[in-house]
This record gives structure tokens, sequence and C-alpha cells, in this order.
């Protein structure tokens, strides 16, 4: 088995659960598999990510993310 046979993946949580993913992985890759519904709002690390920013900001072990839905009603 060559290096590039290798998969690497990494441990985050996600909304309070552990999730492993393949590295390396982004916020954007995260959004894509996960397809939450719109309104959202991402935070890792108790920091709110601006959607720009989804491509470049790179999710490590160990991470905590919470992707949080918004709801209307009343």
């Amino acid at each position: 088995m060559s290096q590039a046979d290798i998969r690497h993946t990494i441990e985050i949580r996600l909304n309070g659960e552990s999730l492993t993913v393949e590295a390396p992985a982004t916020v954007a890759s995260l959004v894509v598999t996960r397809k939450p519904r719109p309104p959202f709002a991402v935070e890792v690390n108790k920091e709110l990510v601006r959607r720009p920013q989804y491509e470049a900001l790179a999710l490590n072990d160990g991470d905590v993310v919470e992707i949080v839905t918004l709801v209307g009603g009343g």
C-alpha cells in the first residue's frame, strides 16, 4: 500500500457528537456533506465563520463545530 492509498481522517465534534471526516476537510466540504437547511450559521471553536471563509478554513482534529439552522415562528 502506497502513501497515496492511505486515507487520513480527523475527529471533530459536530453539534455535540463525534464525527470522523476525511482530511483535508474545510468548513465548505462539511457544509456540502451535511446539507443544512438555509438559513444557517457555522461556528468553529466558538468563533462565527462567515460564508466567504468556508473554503479557506481547514478543520483540524479536535475542532468543535456547530451548524445552527435558524427557525422562525412565534
